[in-house]
């Protein structure tokens, strides 16, 4: 689809109303940058651990998909290992010797993972956590420290990293708009709005209370309806984005639309939150009324704030901490 039919115009925190022409994302994105872009610059985070041994990572490192061999864990007759998902690939054929593997289990090795307590692989990006064998994949999952994955919506970009690293991936690689400031008033203009298919995408990232958000804002088909969407997400984990709210508004033409929310973290992919309807969504019939005129043209105003719940200790009630 041509994304340049599409501008938006914001302003937000008393800057000057400019407009922005939307660059034309459809293609797939292709980033020069490392696929992690994390670094610790804070060597206090570092634990003081050491990892572990090479020799006991190539005993538990399955031959064939490398990856670290969780119970049962196989051997053929000579004493070559796989793991239980690659023995039927192989075709019951060790991949060392070619001899038929048979139903041999190599207990001692897994005995020898079970004693095992190991760092977790996001070590080297602050994380302490030390867990048995056993328990480090279902930690790594979870991991606070494991990089994020590129928010932004528009192409299948595979980059990933902290925070600092994607905004700056953003800003210079998908060229995304960035703000300052809780308070935003977007204009959202269409040259012709019947054309509205699986995808239109536009990211805007706004930095306040020294977080960053990302709103979106979408034309896509929800069943056989046309519809726009826009929501919020916090470039966070959940635990953090709980602690804010956000608002947005959409009105014109003696009509007004809400929406009061949490921001999903961008954990969460953007299209689970899209698909779970988590936002302002507007019917095409209903945003041509707001935008009046011949209606064919769509002119849409989102307007709205981001704000922090703080909790009162006397009160023991949660009041609105509203940036200036």
């Amino acid at each position: 689809m041509d994304l340049d039919s599409i501008e938006c115009v914001s302003f937000s925190d008393g800057m000057d109303e400019d407009e922005i022409h939307l660059l034309h994302h459809n293609s797939e994105f292709s980033s020069t940058k490392p696929r992690n872009g994390s670094t610790n610059h804070n060597n206090s985070l570092v634990p003081t651990v050491i990892a572990p041994a090479t020799s006991v990572h190539e005993l538990l490192e399955c031959p064939v998909c490398t990856n670290s061999m969780y119970p049962p864990i196989h051997q053929c007759h000579n004493g070559h290992t796989l793991c239980s998902t690659c023995k039927t690939r192989v075709h019951n054929r060790c991949p060392t010797c070619r001899q038929e593997l048979g139903d041999i289990r190599c207990l001692a090795l897994e005995k020898v993972a079970e004693s095992l307590e190991l760092p977790c692989k996001y070590y080297s990006l602050g994380c302490p956590e030390i867990s048995p064998y056993y328990s480090k994949l279902k930690h790594e999952t979870v991991c606070n420290f494991r990089p994020y994955s590129c928010p932004y919506a528009g192409s299948e970009c595979s980059v990933v990293g902290d925070i600092p690293f994607l905004v700056a991936h953003l800003r210079d690689d998908h060229k995304v708009d960035m703000h300052t400031g809780c308070t935003f008033n977007h204009r959202y203009v269409k040259s012709n709005p019947r054309e509205v298919e699986n995808a239109t995408w536009m990211l805007t990232v706004f930095h306040c209370f020294g977080q960053y958000f990302c709103l979106h804002f979408e034309a896509f088909q929800l069943g056989m309806a046309p519809v726009y969407m826009a929501f919020l997400r916090f470039m966070g984990d959940e635990n953090e984005a709980r602690k804010y709210s956000y608002s947005l508004e959409v009105g014109g033409n003696g009509r007004k639309l809400m929406w009061e929310g949490m921001p999903r973290s961008v954990r969460d992919s953007h299209r689970n939150v899209r698909d779970s309807h988590d936002g302002l969504i507007i019917q095409r019939s209903m945003a041509l009324f707001i935008s009046g005129g011949d209606k064919k043209e769509l002119k849409l105003r989102v307007t709205g704030r981001i704000w922090k719940e703080q909790q009162n200790p006397e009160a023991r009630v949660c009041i609105p901490n509203l940036c200036s």
